[in-house]
């Protein structure tokens, strides 16, 4: 086994997948009113929202304990409806070196689906895949297609 590694996971997106873009975009804040279990907190530390190279500071519950994170936005894709953010600081750091989180969102057909792909390499052996966290953001995106399809 190696120390890197990439998981992914595609999700079909019954709401807007215009408007999940748009909400990790330049709403980021508003995420914890739409998935209070898992989302505590978002804070914009620098730059502005949207925007390549701003920071943000995540507050989130992960497999029952509270943890934080601090994320810098390294690619911003408007035509594929991509974002990547990469991990600078936080819980996370002490399981791995490298670990970034990209999400796109595709439209076939009437059909729109959001996929998020980690990135990482652990510190070592004993460090788990973090599968744990593929499924915490499926979760999130669910909660968000529910805000989302209850308030059309």
């Amino acid at each position: 086994m190696g120390l890197t590694g990439k998981l992914s996971a595609q999700i079909e997106y019954k709401s807007s997948g215009d408007v999940f873009h748009k909400v990790f975009r330049y709403m980021p804040h508003e995420i914890s009113n739409m998935s209070p279990n898992i989302i505590q907190g978002c804070d914009l530390h620098e730059g502005e929202l949207g925007s390549v190279g701003s920071i943000i500071i995540w507050k989130y519950t992960h497999d029952g304990k509270e943890k934080v994170t601090k994320e810098i936005v390294e690619v911003i894709d408007e035509e594929k409806k991509l974002v990547t953010l990469k991990l600078i600081e936080g819980d996370l750091s002490e399981l791995y070196k490298i670990f970034r989180a990209t999400f796109h969102v595709e439209t076939n057909g009437d059909i729109d689906s959001v996929t998020w792909t980690l990135e990482y390499e652990k510190h070592n052996e004993d460090v788990e895949d973090p599968l744990s966290i593929l499924g915490l953001l499926i979760n999130l995106t669910r909660d968000i297609e529910n805000h989302h399809l209850k308030a059309r």
